[in-house]
């Protein structure tokens, strides 16, 4: 879907006035016959255009299941409010990308103790060592 419910959440983002004209104009475009709403492959077609990919028939149902019953699709601001919650999730997975890839100082794709212990001393100098300890021996699965 556009982002798990656990852990923590994207700050707010807003879309600049060119974005969000951009959004418009996509949902128009994917709107052929001037309906008001997408419908479930108007949406496809309106995410492989703002985000390059096809959505998965997972992510298209739980979109669809979140339409209000009284309309046959996404309105307009439905789809621009699932459009900004899925830049905002896009952003975010960015943020936590270039994170890791500070702490990973040896490109290999994951983390060592020492990098994590390195990594806390040059972010939170006064941190306790056991506390990062901890948080690195915590499965995030759980």
């Amino acid at each position: 879907m556009f982002f798990s419910d656990a852990g923590a959440r994207p700050r707010t983002w807003e879309a600049s006035p060119s974005e969000h004209k951009k959004w418009v104009e996509v949902f128009k475009a994917c709107d052929e016959d001037n309906k008001g709403y997408l419908s479930r492959e108007d949406f496809k077609v309106a995410v492989v255009m703002l985000f390059g990919y096809k959505p998965s028939k997972i992510e298209a149902d739980a979109v669809m299941s979140s339409v209000n019953p009284n309309t046959s699709g996404l309105t307009l601001e439905e789809f621009l409010n699932i459009i900004r919650k899925k830049k905002e999730a896009q952003l975010y997975r960015n943020e936590i990308r270039h994170i890791f890839t500070a702490f990973d100082r040896h490109y290999r794709g994951y983390l060592t103790l020492e990098d994590f212990q390195k990594a806390f001393k040059q972010v939170a100098p006064k941190l306790p060592e056991r506390i990062a300890l901890e948080v690195f021996r915590t499965p995030f699965y759980a």
